[in-house]
């Protein structure tokens, strides 16, 4: 338990700003601005219509913003069939794509679309969402270099966050440990300074933040700023 709590106070949280929650006629200055602010990636929600009912960004939108920031560009497909999108996102800059374990029927297609996005070159992801159990990864470890964990459902900006993802968070950190291999945990939707607290100490090391950054209230510098602080006093 000492080991985990130190390497909790060692490591650094990488903290990636949805662009679906900012202003979506300044796009531009908004991965500007959180990049200024000490993001470590931009995160980039794309949404089909079919696997989620809305739809939002394609391949042309990585490849504008691309011109705006260094900063990684963190693909979320969710999309249906994603093993159809990876080489086009790949191509358009995306420096990671994450893909939706709902998305495939089982196992042995889903290990052949993580091994597409590394054939880019590219960390590849699975997303779960709230309801999908950890279990099956148990087959994939070895393949995913990031588990995205949903904290709301997806599709849409601004939900509040689910705390009953908590449990498997530490869940996936075990499984993590026992895999004996780097892997990103991240969780999506809901992050605020209270719950980025609470899923750095179930064991998140990457967190995608939307509303608490994008908002009115308060500038991009000062939403990151609030989210670093919660995260380093874990």
């Amino acid at each position: 338990m000492g080991n985990e709590a130190d390497r909790r106070a060692t490591r650094r949280i990488q903290i990636a700003p949805s662009i679906l929650a900012a202003d979506l006629a300044a796009l531009g200055q908004a991965v500007r601005e959180a990049e200024a602010a000490g993001a470590d990636a931009i995160h980039v929600d794309v949404m089909d219509g079919r696997f989620v009912p809305e739809i939002s960004f394609g391949r042309q939108m990585v490849a504008a913003l691309r011109r705006h920031t260094s900063l990684p560009m963190d693909v979320h497909l969710m999309v249906a069939e994603p093993q159809r999108h990876v080489g086009p996102f790949a191509e358009s800059g995306a420096s990671a794509i994450t893909i939706h374990a709902e998305a495939f029927a089982g196992t042995v297609p889903l290990r052949g679309a993580l091994e597409s996005i590394r054939a880019h070159g590219i960390p590849a992801g699975v997303a779960l969402k709230p309801v999908t159990p950890v279990d099956v990864l148990d087959d994939l470890w070895d393949a995913v270099d990031r588990v995205l964990t949903m904290a709301v459902e997806p599709g849409y900006s601004g939900q509040a966050f689910m705390p009953e993802v908590l449990p498997k968070l530490a869940a996936l950190a075990r499984r993590v440990r026992d895999a004996g291999r780097p892997v990103d945990l991240a969780v999506d939707g809901g992050i605020d300074e209270e719950t980025a607290r609470n899923c750095v100490e179930a064991g998140a090391t990457f967190l995608v933040a939307g509303s608490s950054v994008y908002n009115t209230r308060r500038t991009v510098a000062e939403g990151m700023a609030a989210l670093r602080a919660a995260v380093s006093r874990q």
